[in-house]
């Protein structure tokens, strides 16, 4: 299954139905009158975000959505039945934005949550709504009001807890696939990653986490060089940032400012996330590479450097566990913030 993170889609709600222009004509009941039921509201259009999904590729081929029209009003004041509503259902994490791709109209951030896009018409008033005492035949009746329309673009970005990033071919499937049970393609050459990869870290009963893998930045990623920062929005929810470099390497130096100018550049507050630096492959390596890779990224970076391996597992539980800890501080964070009562606000 091809992954797709961002299409265009044309959404319609329903026309409202007719009302209808009828009079009784039973016989032995003298001036009937006028007996022309109201027509049925037109179906809505919702956007409703379901489990189970991680891309949005039932879009790519059916892109119009259209709601069904009310039924139109009969005789007898039989008033039509509604139409039926249009229900998008997308992945947890899709963002919908108006034709021009800048106004945010929804995020589905959370499983369940259902949003109604577009309203139908108002269906028409039968010739029964007109009867009056100075009227009392009236022969006609409001048409539906007509639905709305609008193209509207679909932008997934995934619900992940960490995030890893890192230059093409710095270990990050790998350390994937040693970490959960996805099973990432793995090839010893740059841009094997394609698409995000997402994993289930389950550590313990109580230490789960959701892993996403993306595709390498390489310099220049941020003018689009590349595949470009187009998958970075899949991080952009994560609580934290596992930044893998490859120890094998000669200058893991710059590798790592490669990475971390493309992440500032990106922005959405990216670059200030938390961020655990590990160096990668160390399986590979000698003691004495290992500490003066170790001492080249300390000195650059002020921050604590990691040993892991994929291949070997090495580093890797420890390394899963401080990302665990992280997610959890986050969490309780975000918690707190939603606890707490607006200014001026009553509480009990």
């Amino acid at each position: 299954m091809k992954f797709l993170d961002e299409c265009k889609i044309y959404v319609r709600s329903g026309n409202g139905g007719g009302g209808a222009v009828s009079f009784r004509r039973e016989k032995y009941i003298e001036y009937g009158g006028p007996d022309g039921g109201d027509g049925g509201r037109g179906g809505d259009v919702w956007i409703e975000a379901v489990e189970g999904l991680n891309t949005l590729t039932d879009y790519r081929y059916h892109q119009h959505f259209k709601a069904e029209t009310g039924h139109h009003g009969m005789g007898k004041n039989r008033h039509g039945a509604a139409g039926e509503d249009a229900v998008l259902r997308v992945p947890v994490g899709t963002q919908v934005f108006a034709e021009d791709k800048e106004t945010l109209l929804v995020d589905l951030d959370r499983a369940g949550v259902r949003v109604r896009l577009l309203k139908g018409g108002n269906g028409g008033f039968g010739n029964t709504y007109f009867k009056g005492p100075v009227n009392q035949a009236p022969r006609h009746a409001n048409p539906g009001l007509e639905g709305e329309e609008q193209w509207i673009w679909l932008r997934l970005k995934l619900i992940a807890d960490v995030g890893l990033v890192g230059l093409p071919n710095a270990g990050k499937s790998t350390f994937l696939a040693a970490a959960s049970a996805a099973k990432p393609k793995i090839a010893d050459y740059p841009f094997t990653t394609l698409a995000p990869n997402l994993g289930m870290v389950d550590l313990s009963e109580g230490e789960r986490f959701i892993l996403a893998d993306i595709p390498g930045l390489i310099e220049g990623a941020s003018e689009g060089a590349g595949l470009g920062v187009r998958f970075l929005g899949h991080v952009e929810r994560t609580a934290t940032l596992i930044h893998l470099v490859d120890g094998t390497q000669d200058d893991v130096v710059d590798a790592w400012r490669t990475v971390r100018r493309e992440l500032e550049a990106y922005g959405e507050e990216l670059g200030d996330k938390t961020e655990i630096l590990a160096l990668s492959k160390v399986d590979a390596l000698d003691p004495e590479t290992r500490k003066a890779k170790v001492a080249e990224l300390k000195k650059a970076s002020k921050a604590k450097v990691r040993l892991v391996s994929g291949v070997s597992g090495e580093g890797v539980t420890e390394l899963l566990r401080e990302a665990f800890a992280l997610v959890r501080e986050r969490k309780a964070e975000v918690s707190e913030e939603q606890a707490e009562p607006a200014a001026g606000s009553w509480a009990p």
